[in-house]
């Protein structure tokens, strides 16, 4: 049964790579073009190099991450290191990974605490709700007890998407009447999992903009509810970005993290979008972990982030993976 199991969740891993490798590369907004096309001659010069920072700038890495990318190219092609576009692909992955893999770092669930919390908090339309649903798939599947917490009081279609999830997943909702404060909700909840021994409380919280103060001051109060029972927690704040917002993003993850002290990052909707460079600038601006990455409304297009992975899908060409899909 085990080895099924772990048979099951490889294949799914596969062809998650596969298809995260595919949707980045649509289009010429990205690098999912070969390299050569900037460099059609063959010979890497300083125009190529600027050429290259313009779609890396244009691809939501954002300006100061793509300089910081392109200072290593120069210095490379100042030792005349980058003879030809191989040699530009190699370097430029080199660069992509030494931002990257220091932010790949999966969730780790203690088993010193009981309940584990993981608050979830995001802007509406992120894909919050949905996440909790697929991180609480991953978590039974891992040999977890999992309960919920319907944060999201201010939306009756919250509540009941999320015990929607619940009762797929087979897993109890802790819920009140619309309206109701969010932090008595999860405050039950967690009295709850306590009592019932649950490995993972998953708090869901209402989609809020970083600009709406009141609403983010409810998130303080929620944690500070929280650590009154256990000091810990919550021991994830996990923010949930879609991708396709772009440096917008970027934004709303320098304000939650000032606000409540992000600990994780799940960056979705990667196949809404040709791009995926907003977690270059994530990854280099606040060092975040990054702990999953979603291209799909399916469970298993929820997988762990992995730098290397990433960065292959990124600069993939025919050569090496076959023909894209479009």
């Amino acid at each position: 049964m085990f080895r099924k199991k772990n048979d099951s969740a490889a294949t799914q891993k596969s062809g998650f790579v596969k298809r995260l490798r595919a949707r980045l590369n649509r289009g010429d907004s990205w690098l999912s073009y070969d390299l050569a096309n900037l460099a059609p001659g063959g010979k890497i010069d300083e125009d190529v190099l600027d050429d290259l920072e313009a779609t890396l700038v244009m691809a939501d890495v954002g300006v100061d991450t793509a300089e910081r990318i392109l200072s290593d190219l120069k210095r490379s092609l100042a030792r005349n290191e980058l003879a030809d576009v191989q040699a530009l692909r190699n370097g430029l992955q080199q660069s992509l990974l030494s931002i990257l893999e220091p932010v790949a770092r999966p969730l780790e669930i203690s088993a010193s605490a009981s309940p584990f919390v993981i608050l979830m908090v995001g802007v509406n339309g992120a894909g919050k709700t949905t996440t909790i649903g697929k991180l609480a798939r991953r978590l039974l599947d891992e040999g977890h007890s999992v309960m919920l917490a319907a944060g999201d009081t201010f939306r009756a279609a919250a509540i009941e998407q999320l015990q929607a999830w619940g009762a797929q997943n087979d897993v109890t909702v802790i819920a009140q009447q619309h309206g109701a404060d969010p932090a008595a909700v999860i405050f039950d909840a967690y009295e709850a999992a306590r009592s019932r021994n649950v490995d993972v409380l998953l708090a869901d919280t209402a989609g809020r903009l970083q600009s709406q103060s009141g609403l983010m001051a409810e998130l303080e109060k929620i944690k500070r509810v929280l650590a009154r029972q256990d000091a810990r927690a919550p021991q994830e704040v996990m923010l949930v970005l879609d991708a396709s917002q772009g440096q917008n993003a970027l934004v709303q993850a320098e304000e939650f993290h000032r606000t409540i002290g992000v600990t994780g990052i799940t960056v979705t909707k990667l196949d809404g979008s040709a791009k995926g460079g907003i977690l270059l600038a994530i990854a280099d601006k606040l060092g975040i972990p990054v702990r999953f990455i979603g291209i799909g409304e399916k469970a298993e297009d929820m997988q762990a982030f992995d730098a290397n992975e990433f960065v292959d899908a990124l600069l993939s060409n025919e050569e090496s993976h076959g023909n894209r899909s479009a």
